[in-house]
């Protein structure tokens, strides 16, 4: 076996194993949640929010206050089915955030597949949103369209148990490959998140137009909102406009900031 296929195996087992940096980090709440917040496109969609929504992003404290970036741990916890116990530390602090009061009014929290395999979970997400008094309505739910199809009885079975509760879901990275519907019609989805593949080629592709158009097209006879996501230009914004899309979201739209900045 290559050396460095080695010593990364040993890098990986020193962060996760029991005591290890990783575990260290979420019992210690040494995570810190940052949030992007998602425009309404029309007046139906925002109500009277800008913002009616922010997608919650996770960063890892490091010394003298660095953040590491998702890329540079979340691989070490799927690595080591460490996702669920990330997911609920997400989800425990953003519920406290709604409860202590936000001027955002809904979050939406990326869950993991390994996540959806976890039949506690929706209990979890229950009680939290209980003993806080928040509502359902505050939390939605991001599930990946390949998560979705890779493990779809889990998948149907989180977002039939989350429906019960009153809470939303949403079907992410929609179209990243083709446009199959499959994912959205398990999940009963309420929102979906067209890939950035498709919108940052809204400008230049016709065939994006004609994805975005079926997307759209199927959302008015399904009920599903659409999120455009990688919004990164104010041209492909105004098209978005053009063409109806409810929601977009992205570095054109509103970088990340601390959560707690942005809603308290």
């Amino acid at each position: 076996m290559d050396d460095s296929i080695d010593q990364t195996h040993a890098e990986l087992a020193g962060w996760a194993h029991p005591g290890g940096r990783l575990r260290q980090a979420i019992e210690k709440d040494e995570f810190a949640l940052y949030c992007q917040p998602i425009l309404a496109l029309s007046p139906q969609a925002s109500g009277s929010e800008r913002y009616p929504m922010a997608e919650v992003l996770v960063r890892m404290r490091e010394e003298e206050q660095a953040l590491l970036p998702p890329g540079e741990f979340l691989p070490v916890l799927e690595h080591y089915r460490m996702m669920p116990q990330l997911d609920r530390w997400v989800v425990r602090n953003t519920v406290r955030r709604l409860a202590a009061g936000s001027r955002i009014k809904r979050f939406t929290i990326n869950l993991h597949g390994q996540t959806l395999e976890d039949v506690e979970f929706p209990r979890f997400i229950a009680a939290q949103l209980s003993s806080n008094r928040v509502s359902a309505e505050a939390l939605l739910f991001e599930i990946d369209e390949a998560d979705t199809l890779a493990r779809l009885n889990a998948a149907a079975g989180f977002a039939a148990a989350y429906h019960a509760q009153g809470g939303k879901v949403l079907v992410d990275g929609f179209g990243r490959r083709s446009v199959s519907f499959a994912a959205i019609k398990a999940l009963g989805a309420d929102f979906v998140k067209v890939d950035g593949a498709i919108v940052r080629k809204l400008l230049s592709s016709e065939v994006a137009r004609t994805k975005l158009g079926a997307i759209q097209r199927v959302g008015k006879a399904l009920g599903y909102a659409v999120v455009a996501e990688f919004v990164e230009e104010q041209d492909i914004l105004l098209r978005l406009k053009a063409l109806d899309v409810e929601y977009a979201q992205g570095f054109g739209v509103y970088q990340p900031h601390p959560l707690d900045a942005l809603a308290a």
